[in-house]
């Protein structure tokens, strides 16, 4: 067994010692539902009725208790194109189940907000809250005590963290996420971004911006970028919470069928009693969790992921912030470029040997933790290093992972059989490389701090000279403002643009997706450009310099508030720095804004005012458990 990294040890070690009371107290309170989880032959006749009244071909499995329950906790809809392709998949999913004996019921549905819709829009001071409701809302669906265990459907932004925190509240039960694949490739990202740029600047029209989004954004899958969805994803995998290689297999191929099927057949092996019992609150412990950074920093991930890991790590009783991440970062190469940071999508990153190349490369360089029980019938992450394919009942995998010559990888037209292979060499190595020759030693994110906070820097995404930018700042409030500034010629010039009051509880921390366009065509033109923001950035955010998710917040008295327009500010991921030389002791915090009404975000207040600080996940939810 490879040796694991030193820095991986040092850190999952501290994890593990800081988290020893909070993850004591998580597994006692799992292993007690366990104990206790009701037999459903000894509840009541009438709460049974209610349970099976709607089972119809499944009923009589259910009043015999013939087999194991599976709760599927669904987050379709039909505008969201990642989740489009559920719409059939509740009924497959019996079909499955009947198979090997047991019985599978839609416990519940969940909210699945697109980002992509709302990036810009009011709705999107919704977004990052939708996760805690969306974990409420699996809590909701699992608290009948009716499953054995549970299928968990959802992919986007929010959605795989609020599924995940909230079924890890019924850890005791076994868990597998089903996702359902990236829509195939259509316009280039390098010609959408360009487009997107000529409009910024007024040189595209409406129309031609929005043939060029429709041409990217096509049908039912996941959007192709790496952002936040796609990240997702990775993680599943890397924390071993997949059929292994179910990442990146596109929508109605039979081979997401078969791994569809294998994720029934699966939960329903892990049930409590059985031979292979693995309750998800023990397949995602401190190792699973290191795994999921690790996964982020060589892959270049969605920077959401910095609050989002924290989040659902909590929700499991380990604890894990910024400065751990930063240390991981200083031993994980980056191994892939995927677009924003690179020209290809994630269908060609799939392509070039994906996920499984990735793992067995973090595995084979003692990156990653190989002994997580993850939910393949293999125990531990060795068995994610492979990709999966069909064969004819007969047929086997040659050896160097059954490459054609040119390495380009096609899905066999026949087979029946699911089964994995090694992933081979890189079939891109302009966009995925080995842990011996990585794109670049250190991983894609980084920590900043200094007078004005600490934030997060995704340094993958931004050229090395571009990592210091030393500039007076022009300080703004909304992304409309400074998009107005923009319009008028006022940040044709270097400068650190400064939007703030965009935290957690100051309106929710909603993505500022639409700076990038505006700070890009700067960029473009010659100016030293950076922002500074207690918001966030879209998973799809690029090339110009972020130091995102300032905490402390503006809101409060944070260091952001009492910044002025001119002061001189640093940012510079080289030496982890942000920082301004303006003497910030005698100032008073500039005045908060009133928090805006309108398209619910009214009711969301309660969740403004109880959110802790991005660092440690932006959980009004856990805050309040006070988890």
């Amino acid at each position: 067994m490879t040796q694991l990294h030193p820095t991986i040890s040092r850190v999952t070690d501290r994890i593990i010692e800081k988290s020893k009371a909070s993850r004591s107290a998580y597994l006692a309170q799992i292993r007690h539902e366990a104990e206790n989880q009701p037999d459903r032959s000894m509840v009541s006749c009438s709460n049974l009725a209610h349970a099976f009244a709607g089972a119809e071909q499944d009923q009589e499995a259910l009043k015999t208790n013939a087999g194991p329950n599976i709760g599927v906790v669904t987050a379709y809809n039909d505008m969201l194109s990642a989740h489009a392709p559920y719409y059939r998949y509740p009924e497959r999913l019996k079909i499955y189940a009947r198979e090997v004996g047991a019985t599978a019921q839609v416990a519940g549905g969940v909210p699945a907000m697109c980002d992509g819709v709302t990036q810009g829009e009011a709705g999107m001071e919704l977004s990052l809250f939708s996760r805690d409701a969306i974990a409420m809302g699996t809590a909701i669906a699992l608290s009948h005590a009716m499953y054995d265990g549970a299928l968990l459907l959802g992919i986007c932004d929010k959605i795989v963290p609020g599924l995940l925190m909230g079924a890890l509240r019924f850890g005791h039960l076994p868990a597998i996420f089903v996702p359902s694949g990236p829509m195939p490739s259509g316009v280039s990202n390098k010609e959408k971004q360009r487009v997107r740029q000529l409009y910024a600047e007024g040189k595209a029209t409406r129309a031609e911006l929005l043939d060029s989004e429709l041409g990217s954004y096509h049908s039912p899958g996941t959007c192709t970028f790496y952002g936040t969805a796609n990240s997702n994803q990775m993680m599943m995998e890397m924390m071993g919470l997949h059929v292994p290689g179910a990442a990146f297999v596109t929508p109605g191929t039979k081979l997401r069928q078969q791994l569809d099927r294998e994720a029934v057949h699966r939960v329903t092996e892990m049930k409590l009693g059985g031979n292979d019992y693995r309750p998800l609150g023990e397949c995602v412990d401190e190792k699973a969790v290191v795994n999921a950074a690790v996964g982020l920093l060589a892959t270049g991930g969605s920077t959401n992921h910095a609050i989002h890991i924290p989040a659902f790590a909590r929700a499991a009783g380990v604890q894990i912030d910024w400065t751990d991440l930063a240390e991981l970062s200083s031993a994980v190469p980056l191994l892939a470029r995927v677009y924003p940071n690179g020209s290809g999508d994630v269908n060609h990153f799939h392509e070039a040997g994906g996920m499984g190349f990735v793992i067995r490369e973090l595995l084979g360089a003692g990156l990653a933790h190989a002994d997580v029980p993850g939910v393949a019938r293999h125990r531990g992450l060795d068995a994610y290093g492979e990709e999966p394919w069909l064969a004819e009942n007969d047929e086997s995998p040659r050896e160097g992972g059954d490459l054609p010559q040119d390495g380009k990888r096609s899905p066999p037209s026949r087979g029946l059989t699911l089964r994995w292979r090694d992933a081979g060499p890189s079939g891109d190595d302009e966009m995925l490389r080995p842990a011996s020759d990585p794109f670049q030693p250190d991983g894609g994110m980084r920590l900043v701090e200094g007078n004005l906070g600490r934030a997060c820097f995704k340094s993958s995404a931004v050229e090395r000279e571009r990592w210091t930018i030393e500039a007076p700042c022009r300080v703004f409030e909304t992304q409309h403002a400074v998009a107005e500034a923009f319009k008028a010629g006022e940040l044709d010039r270097d400068v650190v643009v400064v939007v703030r009051f965009q935290g957690p509880r100051a309106n929710g921390m909603p993505e500022l997706h639409k700076l990038t366009p505006p700070l890009g065509v700067l960029q473009d033109r010659g100016y030293k450009v950076a922002l500074v923001t207690d918001g966030r950035m879209s998973g799809a955010s690029g090339k110009v310099p972020s130091a995102i998710h300032c905490s402390p917040e503006a809101l409060g008295g944070g260091p952001l508030s009492l910044l002025r327009d001119g002061d001189v500010v640093k940012v510079c991921a080289a030496s982890g720095e942000l920082s301004t030389t303006a003497d910030l002791s005698t100032r008073t915090p500039a005045p908060s804004p009133e928090p805006e009404t309108g398209m619910g975000r009214e009711l969301f207040a309660m969740f403004r005012a109880t959110a802790d600080e991005a660092e440690k996940g932006a959980s009004p939810m856990l805050a309040a458990a006070g988890l």
